[in-house]
């Protein structure tokens, strides 16, 4: 066989091969492309329960969970992440409502990892921050009188395990605990579910 007719032999059997190699290609692109829609859409039928009014808490962890690992598989995927991020951020704001400043701390740094410029993140990580450390100056806006929730607005709710409460003769006595920040633990009183003193540390009271 003429070396001219070989050449053409060997051009026609690469070009082959590539033409095969591309359409396998196409066809994995295809199926992945299938397969992250068929999860998608996976995704949203537990966002369908989990926004319900008759929403249980296990409905919504299970939204929450299938995003999560949705986002792992398929970290491109923009819209995934966004939701994910919103999430995240419900979650820690509910965790700084609760005085769990560090756990909801954690959850905004985990947002502005992946979204430095996230407005909402940013100024919920400066709250949870502030609220972390109880200054002076936040001790000196109570006044006698003040309800647990009016306090908790002012100073955020005592980390749990920073509580005690006692029944008297003359009503209950219950008193919230925050560390300061200059390193003391400061102390807010209540009887009877509202505010009658408070100290900055066990030697220095706060003028109420």
């Amino acid at each position: 066989m003429p070396p001219f007719v070989c050449y053409l032999c060997l051009v026609r059997r690469v070009i082959t091969i590539l033409t095969l190699g591309i359409a396998l290609l196409g066809c994995d692109s295809k199926n992945d492309g299938v397969d992250r829609q068929a999860e998608w859409r996976d995704v949203l039928e537990h966002k369908k329960a989990a926004v319900s009014n008759q929403a249980s808490s296990m409905q919504k962890q299970v939204y929450a969970d299938s995003i999560a690992a949705f986002v792992r598989r398929h970290p491109d995927h923009s819209r995934a992440r966004e939701v994910y991020h919103r999430i995240q951020l419900e979650f820690a704001d509910e965790l700084t409502a609760l005085g769990r400043h560090q756990d909801a701390i954690r959850f905004y740094r985990s947002v502005l990892n992946h979204d430095a410029k996230n407005y909402r993140a940013h100024q919920g990580l400066t709250l949870a921050i502030d609220r972390l450390a109880v200054s002076r100056d936040k001790l000196l806006q109570l006044e006698k009188g003040m309800s647990q929730r009016e306090v908790a607005k002012v100073l955020g709710k005592p980390i749990p395990g920073w509580t005690s409460r006692q029944s008297r003769r003359g009503g209950t006595i219950e008193a919230w605990y925050y560390r300061t920040s200059s390193g003391n633990v400061a102390g807010v009183y209540f009887r009877n579910g509202q505010v009658f003193a408070a100290e900055e540390s066990s030697d220095a009271k706060v003028g109420l």
